[in-house]
């Protein structure tokens, strides 16, 4: 799956890379025409000159100086193009790939996407799908690669076929020593940079979201020695990529070299066709040699696919089921039946720890693991799949998250097209209505991550304003008064009685405070 979409992400970019290509193979063709004609220019002359004046005179100067002014000019400006166009077809292409991948991951089932951490996912969108860039340029480095190669081949070839057949040999083992090497040398050191930086960034992430309990509790120290032992890791796992990736360059260089030597010594016709081909051969393996940096980078972008894979090839959510808003919720709690109608208000009672969050996590769509039997109508909602199930219930989690934005940004997230008034009436049956009011920039002032600038209780007061703007036909709390004092909470509770009441809105509720259960008409111990 991931091939398919970075296929399908590159074809958009196909014109760019065709022009990139071409560009690519004429500026190999002009590097290897001019240290060519350079060399059997230089030699001439040279010899014409040691002939005598006479000689020197019969030579014709200008016809090569010509064309390797244009060898050059043309070079220069090919490199340029095919490096605008290549990258421009890379980066469009990636820019592409993240939001696919990202659709993948956001239409998965939740149960198999959210396990993953923000420091993953950072890691995957990020340096993995950089890592995939070689793929894209790849379209472009062999081609020119095999260009350069046919013209060294055909210049070896104007001293001898024994030159060009031993300089064939010399590329041959160029790349087969480049692709023996690279694994052997790079796949281990290569296999834990990656898991070292995947760690750090994951660590980063979750130390990063607790910064106050950092400082509280004097963790500084800790934090950043437990840090210093990815990032010692990452260092040395990137010296040995350094070091294994120097002695692959640097054989390709001997090899290269070698070629050239083979290339005059088996020469024949003269000293300024052995320089046409020696030098003509040394511009190839040049080009040649950037097939070594496409062997260094393969296993790094194997191992990208291989994790981004794990995304891409992710299930997708059962498709959407309409529901009807008037079909009762059926929960089976202990082998008995419970069948609550719409409009109903339902109180979710328990200890502890006995499961009342993960009843409606699974009851929402966020999850599939709750021991009791959770059904709409007939259906199961683990059956339904989140998409359905979004358009029932609007749900208040226990731990409230908020994106780092303005508080209007924040409740707009409930439904499009809201207008200042239903803001601030939903702000004002969540008991927040003043809160917002005494912000300098009220709906517009910015939060910060998560909410930053808000306390925890005022954090819970406006993700319950965004659900209720939500217009759903069941409103699903778990523990909503939480962090609030009891004059506050029991006006929060009159407001949501006065909101049910008008709306016709059903409710299920979690809390341990007695304070909001007077909003129930039953109740249902887990």
């Amino acid at each position: 799956m991931i091939d398919k979409l970075l296929n399908e992400a590159t074809s958009g970019q196909a014109r760019s890379t065709r022009i990139a290509v071409a560009l690519a193979i004429a500026a190999a063709l002009a590097g290897v025409a001019l240290l060519a004609i350079s060399g059997w220019f230089l030699t001439g002359a040279a010899l014409a000159g040691a002939a005598g004046p006479i000689a020197a005179r019969g030579f014709n100067y200008l016809l090569p100086s010509a064309g390797i002014r244009t060898m050059a000019i043309v070079r220069t400006l090919c490199r340029y193009g095919e490096r605008l166009y290549g990258h421009k077809a890379a980066l469009f292409a990636l820019a592409e790939l993240r939001p696919a991948l990202f659709r993948r991951l956001a239409g998965a089932a939740p149960a198999l996407a959210f396990p993953r951490s923000g420091g993953e996912v950072a890691a995957a969108l990020g340096s993995d799908v950089d890592s995939l860039e070689n793929s894209v340029v790849r379209q472009v480095t062999i081609p020119a690669a095999v260009a350069a190669a046919l013209a060294g081949l055909i210049a070896a070839s104007l001293a001898g076929w024994g030159a060009a057949l031993a300089f064939a040999a010399v590329l041959a083992g160029m790349l087969g020593v480049a692709r023996l090497a690279a694994p052997r040398l790079l796949a281990g050191p290569r296999r834990d940079h990656a898991a070292a930086l995947g760690l750090l960034k994951r660590d980063y992430a979750l130390y990063s979201a607790s910064p106050e309990e950092i400082a509280i509790y004097g963790l500084t120290t800790r934090v950043e020695l437990a840090l210093a032992g990815h990032v010692r890791e990452i260092d040395r796992t990137r010296l040995a990529i350094v070091r294994g990736e120097g002695w692959i360059v640097g054989g390709q260089v001997v090899l290269a070299s070698l070629g050239v030597a083979v290339v005059l010594a088996l020469a024949s016709g003269g000293a300024a066709i052995a320089a046409f081909a020696a030098l003509g051969a040394a511009a190839a393996a040049d080009g040649w040699a950037m097939l070594a940096r496409i062997a260094i980078d393969r296993q790094t972008v194997d191992e990208a696919k291989a994790r981004l894979g794990q995304i891409a090839d992710l299930p997708s959510r059962p498709g959407f089921v309409r529901i009807d808003p008037a079909s009762p919720l059926c929960l089976t709690v202990a082998g008995r039946e419970h069948s609550i109608a719409a409009r109903q208000r339902v109180l979710l009672a328990g200890g502890s720890g006995s499961g009342k969050s993960r009843l409606l996590e699974t009851l929402v769509g966020l999850r599939s693991d709750a021991p009791q039997m959770v059904a709409i109508g007939l259906q199961p909602v683990a059956d339904l799949g989140i998409d359905a199930l979004r358009d029932l219930f609007a749900y208040v989690p226990q731990d409230a998250h908020l994106i780092a934005g303005t508080v209007a940004d924040n409740l707009k997230l409930a439904r499009p097209g809201l207008s200042p008034q239903a803001m601030w009436a939903a702000l004002r049956i969540a008991c927040l209505e003043d809160v917002v009011a005494a912000l300098p920039n009220q709906l517009d002032q910015w939060l910060g991550d998560d909410g930053a600038r808000l306390s925890g209780g005022q954090r819970k007061r406006l993700s319950l304003a965004r659900a209720l703007l939500a217009g759903r036909s069941w409103l699903v709390l778990d523990e909503p008064s939480e962090g609030l004092d009891l004059e506050t909470e029991s006006e929060m509770a009159d407001r949501l009685a006065h909101w049910l009441d008008e709306t016709g809105t059903g409710l299920v509720l979690v809390s341990h405070r007695p304070g909001l259960h007077r909003l129930a008409d039953i109740t249902i111990d887990i």
